[in-house]
């Protein structure tokens, strides 16, 4: 009786874990679900920042046309940017909205058409974008690392054959037979096979570590992208056609992937029977059996693998973007591709500002923009570049309009020495601008460039002659380049006017204090503040009265003297 009530109290025991933990589960999705919601219409949350600072990944995989390179991407603070859009719940999702950004389309535009029925539909139904939501989050993230970094090592290992392993199994069975007919013999040839299976286990086990991680995540891809071909009614028909084709040719691959994985492993679970079957795996190898013959299956049908990850993270991305859309206070549009050369944005705005000023301006030619520090140039110039970036990659523009053909965007704006090449500020400067002048020569689509403060590592004189030079070049072919340049020198403003549009920001002197409206106006700077910013940070009355003079001398004699 004693016995019979032990099993009793074992089995209640393990019933109401399983209901605890089912309840668990149930109160985590109801919460998930609610937080979804709660994020629809605001900036991303903590839980979605992302975990690593390498997310090129699938770009890499799939670099075959334009990319913003390094400069532009860091003069645009375009990590800043990506932050503030990305809603993504895999890696896959988190990757393929990053290559999206850095691989804004030049061709091909009219493929928009599908992306805004899918975000039409996700805005319009909660109940759909919830539901997508929850598989994804299913899904997950790998971590540190790509699953890019681990796909190319399925090309790589040779596993081996699974003769040995399957002989000694062999030996295990002839010791269970012999032990029935002669105990001793029989169970020597048990533990001593058993005791080889345990000593080698963990050598063959470590080579293949870094495959498990990538096995883990194909089958939770697998497992994710099961959840997400049920909802067939959903926006993203033709990708969950694609995705049940994968999962159709990855169906040899999961089968009886338990063996191999314990589910710690796969879904994060650490119950009792998978702490059973590790020890199962280390005295039989029944999982290195199966690690050799999932790798075969993998390896043949790796690109069901890149095809799922392709498609998983389209559809994240997608996600993504509709949840930056309905986060935007003051709305955004659509982008108008037009080929006449024009280049319009009306009421255009930074994305990461919290209370942007909005500019308009239309362009058929360069603009040269003048005016002092912190007028508002630089950051106009961002808000240009970032704004066609987003048209040709998100579809979704910061302003109340956006006509433009499609570029190839570059920038040269935040510079600095490089002193592992041992480069000054001026050489680092003109190899950016090299950059440009050769990205003319390419007649893929036209470059749209912005430059700030054009060859500042200079003296005035060498800085003009050659900065005008520079920038007629770019003037001069229209239909290859357009060039958005700020400068501080006035000169360049009479040298280029008959090249460039010329505009400028400036501020009002109010009480020995300056403010800036940030507004774009016509025509060159009238107005030099540089030192009158002295004063209002609290310079001392002298040196800047002294400096005011000297400015006043040299406009009269064209001579500098203390």
């Amino acid at each position: 009786m004693t016995g019979t009530y032990i099993v009793g109290i074992v089995v209640a025991i393990i019933i109401a874990a399983f209901l605890l933990g089912y309840r668990n589960n149930k109160i985590e999705e109801r919460l998930f679900r609610e937080k979804c919601a709660e994020e629809f219409g605001s900036a991303p949350s903590v839980r979605l920042k992302k975990q690593r600072d390498d997310l090129s990944g699938y770009l890499k995989a799939h670099n075959d046309g334009f990319v913003i390179d390094d400069i532009t991407w860091n003069d645009l603070g375009m990590d800043f940017v990506y932050d503030r859009i990305n809603y993504c719940e895999t890696s896959s999702g988190v990757e393929y909205l990053y290559y999206m950004l850095r691989a804004p389309r030049t061709k091909g535009l009219d493929s928009f058409d599908q992306l805004e029925k899918e975000l039409s539909g996700l805005s319009d139904d909660q109940n759909m974008r919830i539901r997508i939501k929850e598989s994804l989050h299913r899904i997950g993230k790998t971590g540190k690392y790509s699953i890019y970094d681990y796909l190319p090592l399925i090309d790589e290992v040779n596993p081996g054959s699974n003769l040995m392993h399957i002989l000694v199994l062999l030996v295990m069975v002839i010791g269970l037979v012999v032990m029935c007919f002669n105990f001793m013999p029989g169970f020597l040839i048990l533990i001593i096979s058993m005791a080889y299976n345990l000593v080698s286990y963990f050598k063959i086990k470590a080579g293949l570590d870094p495959y498990l991680v990538t096995f883990s995540y194909v089958l939770r891809l697998v497992r994710g992208a099961k959840e997400l071909s049920d909802h067939k009614d959903s926006v993203f028909s033709s990708e969950i056609s694609e995705i049940m084709e994968s999962i159709g040719r990855l169906k040899g691959f999961t089968r009886g992937s338990f063996i191999l994985m314990s589910g710690s492993k796969v879904m994060g679970s650490g119950n009792p029977l998978d702490i059973f079957m590790d020890y199962v795996r280390m005295l039989t190898h029944i999982d290195l059996i199966k690690f050799n013959l999932m790798h075969r299956k993998l390896k043949n049908e790796i690109q069901y693998v890149h095809k799922l990850t392709e498609n998983i993270g389209y559809i994240d991305s997608v996600l993504s973007i509709c949840y930056y859309r309905a986060s935007l206070e003051n709305g955004y549009c659509k982008p108008d591709f037009e080929n006449k050369g024009t280049y319009e944005i009306e009421e255009g705005r930074h994305p990461l500002m919290k209370e942007p000023v909005p500019n308009s301006f239309k362009a058929e030619k360069g603009f040269l923009i003048t005016g002092s520090n912190a007028s508002g140039k630089s950051t106009f110039l961002k808000m240009c570049a970032i704004n066609t970036i987003f048209a040709q990659s998100i579809h979704t523009c910061l302003a109340k309009s956006y006509k433009a053909p499609a570029f190839r965007v570059f920038s040269s704006m935040a510079l600095k020495d490089d002193l592992k090449l041992g480069d000054s500020y001026y050489m680092v400067e003109i190899k950016s601008l090299k950059r440009i002048l050769d990205a003319v020569d390419d007649n893929s689509a036209p470059v749209l460039c912005f430059i700030d403060e054009v060859l500042r590592g200079t003296n005035t004189i060498e800085r003009i002659a050659a900065s005008s030079k520079i920038l007629e070049f770019f003037a001069n072919d229209a239909r290859k380049i357009m060039c958005f340049a700020a400068t501080h020198d006035g000169e360049l403003s009479n040298v280029l006017k008959n090249y460039y549009e010329v505009y400028h920001f400036e501020g009002e002197l109010n009480d020995n204090d300056v403010c800036f409206d940030f507004k774009l106006k016509k025509g060159p700077a009238t107005k030099r503040n540089a030192i009158n910013l002295l004063r209002t940070i609290g310079y001392k009355e002298r040196i800047v009265e002294d400096a005011e003079e000297m400015a006043i001398r040299f406009e009269k004699n064209g001579v500098w003297s203390l």
